[in-house]
């Protein structure tokens, strides 16, 4: 889908996209490269006339594109065809370019720069959805309608309730993208098989240099055979992309003609039917779950491409070349999305008070229960009120005029008393103070 133009900006953005293009690959595995011959620099190794050449004359403007496409599908990999065409570049100097380093080393660090730059975007976009559900959540604070289990009237929420309730999610996503940032963002400079033994005692004092140079951690031992930090990066955006697709969903069946109770923003066009003008469908859901889906596979990839043998994998490291972009292009798409659709969501406030009151109480059978249950007990108050019930549905009564003409129940609650049981907006429990806990808590 990146490279779609029908469908790029459905499921990604121009800014991921560009994050991970070939063009800003190269040029963090350019600024890895400058960044290593300037520390080896300042640390006496390499001389600081090379180095500064290094950095002056290392340019992806400088490239063969054709050569570097034809000798990177040779190789296998790009960075021999790149640090040779930048050391014919740098003359005499060009010998010291790429010291000490390996392949892994150069595109794992520059992997890691592109990544954080990535979870900048998306960490944007986060705090764009997060401000959006606090909006919902309070305006909708108070709105009643009916909360559902199994696709069935369950007992009264509130709008702002359930916005709460997604809001939370990103809340801790919020928590974990924090917790996991300085796992991810180490560099990578360890060597032929992780042990720097090309530099002799001087190795960890290079990653060291090189790590502050690109602003990057130093982790404790070489991890280019335990892609774990990586793994669970994409695996965070599955959770993302996966409670994007919650909220979708949710969305989708409150669309539905039947339920009626929340819509997409209008748009001219948007969501037609090539033969049914009466359509409005849901499209950015439905591209958020499609986009949720793919991730998910992606972090499968992902777990699978972490199994690598011994110091150098055989295979697995080039299933993240696929999984790793296609799961921050996705993720962007999916919040973009969630953002459009969010930010002008049409809450029918009315159409949820009606389908809250379409079983005429049925809904809040359990509030004239735990009331009567006071004065006969809970299973004999089940069994009456389960009783009204029938009776309400067989006959198509309110539940308070069944409840009514039994003496059972009017022997202890009188009909002022049965009415209010009976309305759901009465009967919303701790909703609306969950929703100022979490409105409270969010940061």
């Amino acid at each position: 889908m990146r490279d779609s133009y029908l469908y790029q900006d459905s499921f990604s953005t121009p800014a991921m996209r560009a994050i991970f293009a070939d063009r800003h690959q190269l040029e963090c595995q350019i600024r890895v490269e400058v960044a290593l011959a300037r520390a080896q620099a300042r640390l006496g190794i390499i001389p600081a006339d090379a180095a500064q050449t290094i950095a002056e004359v290392a340019d992806y403007d400088r490239l063969d594109l054709e050569r570097l496409k034809h000798d990177t599908e040779n190789v296998g990999y790009p960075i021999l065809p790149l640090v040779e065409q930048l050391g014919e570049h740098c003359g005499d100097h060009g010998g010291y370019l790429h010291w000490g380093a390996t392949t892994q080393d150069v595109m794992d660090t520059a992997l890691v720069l592109q990544m954080r730059e990535a979870l900048d975007l998306v960490a944007t976009d986060l705090q764009t959805l997060r401000a959006t559900l606090a909006e919902l959540a309070r305006r909708h604070r108070d709105t009643p309608m009916a909360g559902r289990t199994h696709l069935q009237h369950a007992l009264p929420i509130t709008f702002g309730y359930k916005a709460a309730v997604w809001l939370s999610m990103f809340d801790r996503h919020d928590e974990r993208l924090a917790q996991l940032r300085p796992r991810l963002e180490v560099v990578a400079f360890s060597g032929a098989a992780g042990t720097l033994a090309s530099l002799g005692n001087r190795g960890l004092e290079v990653q060291a240099e090189l790590a502050a140079e690109l602003g990057l951690g130093q982790a404790s031992i070489s991890w280019h055979t335990a892609r774990d930090s990586l793994t669970e990066a994409v695996h965070w955006l599955g959770l993302v992309t996966a409670s994007l697709g919650k909220i979708a969903q949710d969305v989708m069946l409150m669309m539905a003609t039947e339920f009626g109770e929340v819509f997409e923003p209008f748009v001219p066009g948007r969501g037609a039917s090539s033969t049914m003008p009466q359509k409005r469908n849901p499209i950015s859901c439905e591209i958020i779950c499609a986009a949720a889906k793919s991730v998910r596979q992606q972090a499968a990839t992902m777990l699978d491409a972490s199994i690598q043998d011994f110091e150098r994998a055989t295979g697995p490291w080039q299933a993240e070349w696929i999984a790793i972009p296609e799961s921050f292009a996705l993720t962007s798409g999916a919040l973009a999305q969630a953002n459009f659709a969010l930010a002008g969501l049409e809450v029918d406030g009315a159409r949820m008070a009606a389908n809250l009151d379409m079983t005429h109480g049925l809904i809040v059978a359990e509030a004239v229960m735990m009331a009567l249950a006071d004065h006969t007990g809970r299973q004999a108050a089940h069994d009456i009120v389960y009783r009204a019930c029938r009776i309400a549905s067989d006959q198509a009564l309110p539940l308070a005029d069944a409840l009514a003409a039994d003496e059972r129940v009017t022997a202890h609650l009188d009909r002022a008393r049965i009415q209010a049981l009976t309305d759901p907006a009465n009967y919303l429990g701790q909703a609306p103070a969950m929703v100022d806990r979490v409105l409270a808590g969010t940061r």
